[in-house]
């Protein structure tokens, strides 16, 4: 991504909650999304006109959404922090909804070096 398309911490969590829902193999509507981040669905709405325009996802006015191959790779390397990242708060003795929680705070604020220490200390394949 260039400098005039970055990627916030709202828009990685849009994006994350739209690849958890294709891959359970559920449809992703705004509705679902809106729910399932606790947002309303305008917010949805924007966040879907940003990440079109960073070519991330493809929707049709009251269609579902859908993950360009882009956006595939971009919310599937969301997924794989969160998931280390809540992997290893268990692991401390966390309980599974706080670690998912704060991993879900993590993902966004820690450096490769510190994700990558992590990932090694832990012994987790990257997926």
């Amino acid at each position: 991504m260039t400098k005039r398309q970055t990627m916030t911490q709202s828009l990685e969590d849009y994006l994350e909650a739209i690849y958890l829902l294709i891959t359970e193999g559920k449809t992703a509507q705004v509705v679902d999304v809106a729910r399932m981040l606790s947002v309303r669905m305008p917010s949805v709405v924007r966040a879907l006109r940003e990440l079109k325009r960073l070519e991330l996802v493809v929707q049709e006015p009251y269609s579902s959404i859908s993950l360009t191959e882009k956006g595939r790779r971009v919310a599937h390397q969301v997924f794989d922090r969160h998931r280390l990242l809540r992997s290893f708060l268990i692991k401390l003795g966390v309980s599974r909804r706080i670690a998912d929680r704060d991993a879900c705070l993590m993902e966004h604020i820690l450096s490769a070096e510190t994700l990558e220490r992590i990932r090694t200390y832990t012994g987790a394949e990257k997926q």
